[in-house]
């Protein structure tokens, strides 16, 4: 059964998701992130560039001709690849297929509305029965 992580309080969401992309990737995990809202995906893939800014996160989207090669992907449809094993959501709504993945991660930003879209999740994913990890970054827990 897929397990949740949220990460809540985030001041920058972004940011958040690309040291978790970090992350994943010294973990050898490979990882999809799920951005279909508006222009989240082009700007999360521009961050993932300069992001750490001693180090690289080799990404790219999900249609690339280089995606089977590329250890993170960005998607911001609900197609799933098959070798992604962490899906890192950055929607305001429960991802498609996400129990495909042994791991999700929600990133909640600190704004009444963020929170509000993060909690629905929350109680959905609890109510399911899925084993969820809270990881509060105000407190510096991440």
């Amino acid at each position: 059964m897929t397990t949740v992580d949220f990460y809540f309080n985030a001041a920058d969401k972004l940011q958040v998701a690309c040291r978790l992309a970090g992350k994943a990737l010294a973990q050898g995990r490979q990882l999809l992130v799920y951005a279909p809202e508006g222009d989240t995906a082009s700007r999360i893939d521009k961050l993932l560039w300069t992001s750490p800014a001693t180090g690289f996160v080799p990404h790219c989207a999900l249609h690339d001709p280089l995606a089977a090669d590329t250890p993170v992907l960005i998607a911001a449809d609900a197609q799933t690849p098959q070798r992604c094993d962490v899906l890192l959501n950055l929607s305001a709504a429960c991802p498609p297929h996400f129990e495909r993945f042994e791991r999700l991660l929600e990133v909640v930003g600190a704004d009444d509305a963020e929170r509000a879209a993060g909690r629905e999740r929350y109680r959905f994913y609890k109510s399911r029965g899925y084993a969820i990890g809270n990881h509060d970054l105000a407190a510096g827990n991440e």
